[in-house]
């Protein structure tokens, strides 16, 4: 039987211990449910296209994705969304469309209570 070996990526590892601190100290149940999804295998993580947050997300929300956003469709909607990894495409329409594209730290600073967020994927 193989062992298991963890995360090994120590700007990854750092990010879902601060996950899980924000967490606790907020009381902020939304920034553990990310934690333990970036935590699973990367097999599992979401992968979200730009026109899925066109057709799911609405005006002025924040959307957080526990994995990567993808480029692929089209994006009317001004929203602020934070991913563990963004394309460059992706980043560009969000900002063409009025919207910020930034890191999951910066939205736990930004919103350290997590409240109004979606988390899409």
């Amino acid at each position: 039987m193989g062992s298991k070996v963890g995360k090994t990526n120590p700007n990854l590892v750092g990010l879902i211990q601060h996950l899980k601190d924000a967490s606790r100290l907020n009381g902020a149940p939304v920034w553990r449910d990310i934690a333990l999804r970036l935590e699973g295998p990367m097999r599992n993580w979401a992968e979200v296209n730009v026109g899925k947050l066109n057709r799911y997300a609405s005006e002025n929300e924040t959307v957080i994705v526990p994995g990567k956003l993808l480029g692929a469709g089209e994006i009317a909607k001004k929203l602020t969304v934070a991913a563990y990894r963004s394309s460059g495409q992706a980043k560009e329409k969000i900002e063409k469309a009025g919207g910020k594209s930034i890191t999951i730290e910066e939205l736990v600073k930004m919103n350290p209570k997590g409240s109004k967020v979606r988390i899409m994927g």
